[in-house]
């Protein structure tokens, strides 16, 4: 599900304290390498020694390191993580879908409740449909990456920039959308 993320004012960022450039295209096995390397160095097990403040300052630090590849590893997450980088809307600023895509969505959702009310979860139609939704989403991951290169770019105009942060904020509140419905798809 995607969530609403804070961003701490002060210290680094999840990008920094996993020392990964501050983009959205990211390789999930950097992620994860810089990620274990990381914590290995800061884990509180090789400060048992150390004085408690600095004990306290490992568990602050692994903690930190924790969220950071929480945030990161997962694209939609990282997405909005990056996007209030980036000072775009959040969802309480910007929540307008289309009609027609908001139709479509309890569409899906009527769809999703016959078919759980029908009690098999392995049934072809629910099975076409998980794929239908998860395909839905891996297409938005790709409009997700494509919309924020555009926008790392350094040639992006700040009016071209302001445009695709808020398509960006369009893109993932379909995401959420979609994640709701595959989430209810999958509910036991």
């Amino acid at each position: 599900m995607v969530e609403t993320l804070t961003i701490p004012r002060t210290g680094p960022t999840h990008f920094e304290r996993l020392g990964l450039p501050k983009r959205f295209a990211l390789d999930v096995q950097e992620i994860e390498r810089n990620y274990l390397a990381r914590s290995r160095e800061s884990h509180p097990d090789f400060h048992r020694m150390a004085s408690s403040a600095e004990q306290r300052a490992s568990l602050e630090q692994s903690a930190a390191l924790n969220e950071a590849y929480a945030t990161l590893r997962e694209p939609f997450r990282r997405a909005e993580y990056l996007l209030q980088l980036q000072g775009g809307p959040t969802a309480a600023e910007h929540k307008e879908m289309t009609p027609a895509f908001l139709e479509e969505m309890l569409d899906l959702r009527m769809e999703i409740e016959d078919m759980r009310e029908a009690g098999d979860r392995h049934a072809p139609s629910v099975v076409a449909m998980e794929h239908q939704l998860n395909k839905r989403r891996d297409n938005l991951i790709g409009d997700l990456a494509c919309r924020f290169a555009h926008v790392e770019s350094p040639s992006a105009a700040e009016g071209t920039r302001r445009d695709l942060l808020l398509q960006i904020r369009q893109t993932l509140n379909a995401a959420r959308y979609i994640q709701g419905l595959l989430r209810d798809l999958r509910a036991d």
